[in-house]
């Protein structure tokens, strides 16, 4: 049975120049699992919000919008359509767990016993109980997106939508909240239309999946099928799971889509062929940021969140850390930066310690942090206005933004705004750069975009350290990379070694040539191992 139907809709913001959504037209049966994928700023998000009336964005749309074949502003119930964003903080509205799971049930009039059920039935069933009494500012990023997930899932909505959900969670927790999505769809044939720019793990267990570029959709139905049209699209396919981009790169007909069939994939091919070690050394360069025995806390009753922390890093190195919600790593960089102060321990930047530099001297063309709040950077009211008030030069930016250069920063998509953010910290011309989160919300194209930039950066001479919580990225552009556990480096190394030492934390395209090739942690090096070795004989 269809529940949703969308017919030749097109939508343009009021005061935009041309629209963003053009003659879309896609039907949705009950209980399937949808997966909307594109670039960034292609549409996304404005799509998804037009499908929940009251986010509906401000302008003018064409088209219809139907919903149990009525037009998707009768719903009976704004509750029928639930809607999980990527900013965990920004959708809890109370202060207490299991408020926050009533809260929802009190809106809607149900009867207090009622309420107290299925909170109850809804927290056991997300294995929550132990936080039902915590406050929700106690919470890591994983534990409030999980928590928006249940208070949308006790109104018993019939349909789910989620808009990059995992934007700011760890691979792990990403993980486990996918597979929860998943089971929720499964145990109750639950619609589910889930837009993403990480795809690795929704692709394989989607039944339609649907890329919209520049404003309309380009392509829609099962996924293998889907990717084989686009092989040629080397913009769109750099999205695609490790799996479909092997398959891509040595131009098979059947396209894998998981770990499971690209293990199978890659061995048809041969293993005794190697490639040669692209690591780079650090040794005789010049130390750039170094912690030594760092402790921080935020108050003094609280736990440390930094102990004992000692890492080095040189000129002109890319490093990477990862580590789970909670760990301490935007703390680390807060404290890099001179905005936390620890309480014991040294931290040097250029060999001097951060209270040596006086006036501010720090931020002039020293150093430069790009926060994981991304909008505490934007203080005007256009780009254009950003830019100028950082001392760009607008006609020499590191990427085009003349299409956001007139719009206010808040308008523009996630994507959009680590764009601009980053077109501004790097204005200041620092020569230690510090990103947190520096891929959040883009796709792709624009990663590897950021990717190239980064290593531009890095042979001129500046040092990068990135908090991130993409392992492909870090696997494709750092030098060394560094796990984060209970605010301690728990271990370095360079990428290949990194990832392949690890289980959780490491690549789909490490999992999938696991024992078979070794050390190829990306998709692009485990496709030039098949070609270089060959396919075995018979297969």
């Amino acid at each position: 049975m269809e529940i949703l139907d969308i017919k030749d809709l097109s939508f343009t913001y009021n005061e935009a120049n041309s629209p963003t959504l053009k003659d879309i037209s896609l039907s949705v049966n009950e209980g399937q699992f949808v997966v909307l994928c594109g670039a960034t700023g292609s549409g996304k998000s404005t799509l998804l919000r037009l499908l929940k009336p009251q986010l509906s964005p401000y302008g003018k749309s064409t088209g219809t919008i139907s919903f149990r074949e009525k037009p998707i502003g009768e719903c009976a119930s704004a509750a029928d359509i639930g809607f999980v964003t990527q900013r965990p903080e920004q959708q809890i509205v109370t202060d207490k767990v299991w408020h926050e799971l009533a809260f929802g049930l009190e809106n809607m009039g149900v009867k207090q016993q009622d309420t107290a059920r299925r909170t109850a039935e809804m927290a056991s069933y997300f294995g929550i109980e132990d936080k039902f009494d915590k406050s929700t500012a106690e919470l890591s990023g994983g534990q409030k997106q999980l928590i928006n997930l249940a208070a949308v899932m006790v109104t018993e909505p019939k349909l789910l939508i989620l808009d990059e959900p995992t934007a700011q969670l760890d691979p792990i927790t990403a993980s486990e909240f996918i597979n929860t999505v998943k089971k929720l769809n499964r145990d109750l044939s639950l619609t589910v239309i889930i837009a993403e720019h990480r795809l690795e793990e929704v692709i394989p267990i989607c039944d339609n999946l649907v890329i919209i570029d520049k404003g309309r959709i380009i392509a829609s139905g099962d996924p293998r099928e889907v990717i084989s049209r686009i092989y040629g699209n080397s913009g769109i396919m750099l999205g695609m799971p490790a799996a479909a981009r092997i398959s891509a790169y040595l131009g098979e007909r059947d396209c894998a889509l998981s770990v499971r069939e690209g293990r199978e994939l890659v061995r048809r091919f041969g293993n005794t062929e190697t490639l040669p070690d692209n690591a780079v050394s650090t040794d005789n360069k010049k130390t750039v940021l170094e912690f030594r025995d760092v402790y921080f806390r935020y108050e003094r009753a609280l736990p440390d969140v930094l102990k004992g922390l000692s890492f080095t890093v040189t000129e002109g190195e890319i490093f990477c850390i990862l580590g789970g919600n909670g760990s301490g790593k935007t703390t680390a960089l807060g404290t890099a930066a001179g905005i936390l102060k620890p309480y014991a321990g040294n931290i040097l930047v250029f060999g001097k310690k951060l209270k040596e530099y006086k006036n501010q001297s720090l931020y002039r063309e020293c150093l430069a942090l790009m926060p994981q709040d991304i909008q505490t950077v934007f203080l005007r009211n256009t780009v254009r206005e950003e830019m100028e008030d950082a001392g760009a030069d607008i006609s020499s930016l590191p990427y085009d933004l003349t299409p956001l250069l007139d719009m206010h920063p808040y308008d523009l998509s996630g994507g959009e705004q680590q764009l601009a953010a980053l077109a501004k910290v790097l204005a200041l011309k620092p020569r230690l750069l510090l990103l947190d989160e520096p891929t959040k919300g883009l796709d792709a194209a624009s990663k590897d975009r950021i990717r190239k930039l980064m290593r531009e950066l890095a042979h001129s001479g500046i040092t990068i350290v990135a908090v991130t919580h993409d392992v492909e990225f870090a696997a494709e552009c750092a030098d060394r990379c560094a796990l984060f556990f209970r605010g301690e480096i728990v271990s370095t190394a360079p990428p290949e070694e990194f990832f392949s030492a690890n289980s959780f934390y490491t690549t789909a395209a490490s999992r999938i040539t696991r024992g078979h090739f070794e050390r190829a942690v990306t998709a692009e090096k485990a496709a030039a191992l098949c070609r270089l070795n060959g396919r075995r004989a018979g297969m």
